[in-house]
């Protein structure tokens, strides 16, 4: 699977904690977006589609959820439940977020712009194109 988790450099003294994310180095593309997800609902999870472009970089700034990301083969689940650690998601890669506390903010980045072509939303046009990718 083409993904990776990662812990961050924590940076901080007596007034507090820091975290610096920096685009090609711990984000390891060109950041051209950003959103964040909370006030989400127990039971009911994010995400569910795929991109064909896209590259995504999540964190839990606050709270934790899981990740699920599924190549069309395997799957695997990840706990974000610390605001220094990230997980990365590449293209063609489906993603479900769930699992959320009640307190959860999920940060974003992504190495383009919002474009609704890029999304696949159906699970099987997912696996049928990745596939032809392959």
């Amino acid at each position: 699977m083409i993904t990776r988790l990662e812990e961050f450099k924590v940076l901080g003294d007596h007034r507090g904690q820091l975290v610096a994310l920096e685009a090609n180095k711990q984000i390891p593309f060109d950041v051209k977006r950003v959103f964040y997800i909370y006030g989400t609902q127990e039971g009911i999870p994010r995400g569910n589609h795929s991109h064909y472009k896209t590259k995504q970089f999540l964190v839990a700034v606050n709270g934790s959820c899981k990740v699920t990301l599924d190549n069309g083969k395997t799957k695997e689940t990840f706990d974000l439940n610390k605001p220094n650690l990230g997980l990365f998601q590449d293209a063609l890669i489906w993603g479900t977020m769930h699992d959320f506390s009640s307190d959860c903010v999920l940060m974003v980045l992504a190495n383009e712009y919002y474009d609704a072509s890029d999304y696949i939303i159906d699970y099987d046009k997912f696996l049928e194109e990745v596939r032809n990718d392959s």
